[in-house]
């Protein structure tokens, strides 16, 4: 029963590390399309970033790539990172 309750905990605090609504809108913002949002990403983002959301999409040059979003939690806005190209 204490598996169960921490496994619970540990997922209700990753979740609480995305802000799926303000990555998606930053994303069609920087032109990106075909969105496909990849839930947490541990290492995508800096210690100065609230949240972050992993993200596969077509680029605004048409390409396919893998990155993350990082959100600051109020005045610092989101950044777009792009990680890798997906084939």
């Amino acid at each position: 029963m204490k598996n169960i309750l921490l496994i619970g905990v540990v997922a209700l605090a990753l979740a609480a590390c995305t802000a799926p609504d303000k990555a998606h809108l930053a994303l069609e913002a920087a032109g990106y399309s075909e969105i496909e949002l990849t839930g947490w990403d541990m290492w995508g983002c800096g210690e100065d970033d609230t949240y972050s959301d992993g993200f596969v999409a077509t680029g605004p040059t048409g390409t396919r790539v893998r990155g993350v979003v990082c959100t600051g939690l109020l005045f610092k806005g989101s950044t777009v990172r792009v990680h890798e190209r997906v084939q």
